[in-house]
């Protein structure tokens, strides 16, 4: 069933090639100078990432593509909240981002990456990093100058641009669903939906949509979770715009896990609803993250035609056309 107007059914998925701040409105990361971004894009998850030997395979254990699991993971987190009965006036959207990462890179670049630079800022591991706090300077993030917190950033967004992952997001405008609805519709479960459909595409484009793929979400609550598996399980059971079942299980960590790829999703969010809310106001951030969205040209076209792929604002405007 899909509820979310302008995408047509697709059941092949894939792209194109598949089928022919702070409280002042700015998010964390500081403003791009200068020559400071180049417009590029490590490959999508060539399976040659490094040059790294793989060690021997185990005799009992099957080789890795007789596996039943994909070569992905991916990790979910969210910006503003999903109800509907009070809206920040300053922030009235919710977004969801999915950032999908190849195993292999993730475990061996991406993740020491993070902890190198935990290492280097705290001289301890066990931080977690939240965009809340860094942009509002609490608890362990409180910066002795100005220059501090610019290096911090600095260093955290270069750490982001470098890691291979692909993005998927929903962005919801509240306001507009509230207007356009005659039923309450729930925000997360809506961007949830486009989401995962759209990381099945993603995954018929790699060939890997008959394993499985671990979602990977934060602990809500005890009735948001509930809520939140029982409409994970009723689209991937076949209530989703292709009409098939999905090969998506979800994964549900604790808030006080220390994982690198819930907190890299924990940055993105922000800046990706600031591009929405404020797009003319600089944002590093999102510069950054542009060039990782799943778009409609694959990797030789990254940074372009994302809108309606990678990136989708729901509800769009009236003349948007289907995809």
């Amino acid at each position: 069933m899909d509820r979310r107007p302008g995408r047509e059914a697709n059941p092949a998925g894939g792209s194109a090639q598949a089928h022919a701040a702070r409280d002042d409105g700015k998010s964390f990361m500081t403003p791009p100078s200068d020559g400071d971004h180049q417009e590029k894009q490590y490959s999508f998850f060539d399976d040659r990432l490094d040059s790294e030997t793989e060690p021997a395979q185990r005799p009992d254990r099957a080789p890795s593509s007789e596996s039943k699991f994909s070569n992905y993971v991916v990790y979910v987190d969210e910006s503003g909240d999903h109800g509907m009965q009070n809206v920040d006036p300053n922030y009235p959207l919710f977004v969801l981002a999915f950032c999908i990462f190849y195993k292999k890179h993730y475990a061996e670049k991406v993740v020491t990456a993070l902890e190198k630079f935990k290492f280097r800022n705290f001289g301890h591991d066990l931080i977690i990093l939240h965009e809340n706090e860094i942009r509002k300077e609490k608890n362990q993030f409180k910066f002795v100058s100005a220059k501090e917190k610019e290096d911090f950033i600095s260093d955290l967004t270069d750490i982001i641009d470098r890691s291979n992952f692909v993005l998927v997001s929903c962005v919801i405008d509240k306001h507009r669903l509230s207007a356009r609805s005659k039923n309450e519709q729930n925000p997360y479960h809506v961007a949830l939906g486009f989401c995962l459909e759209t990381l099945y595409e993603f995954m018929v484009e790699k060939g890997q949509h008959e394993k499985r793929t671990h979602v990977v979400v934060e602990c809500r609550g005890k009735k948001e979770d509930k809520d939140l598996e029982l409409e994970f399980r009723r689209i991937c059971a076949g209530e989703n715009r292709m009409d098939i079942p999905l090969p998506f299980d979800v994964v549900f960590a604790d808030k006080k896990a220390n994982s690198s790829g819930l907190q890299l999703a924990d940055l993105v969010a922000r800046p990706i609803g600031m591009s929405i809310l404020r797009p003319g106001q600089p944002n590093r951030a999102f510069d950054v993250l542009k060039l990782k969205f799943f778009c409609s040209g694959g990797r030789d076209k990254v940074g372009q035609g994302f809108d309606g792929w990678g990136l989708k604002v729901f509800p769009g405007p009236e003349s948007e056309k289907p995809r």
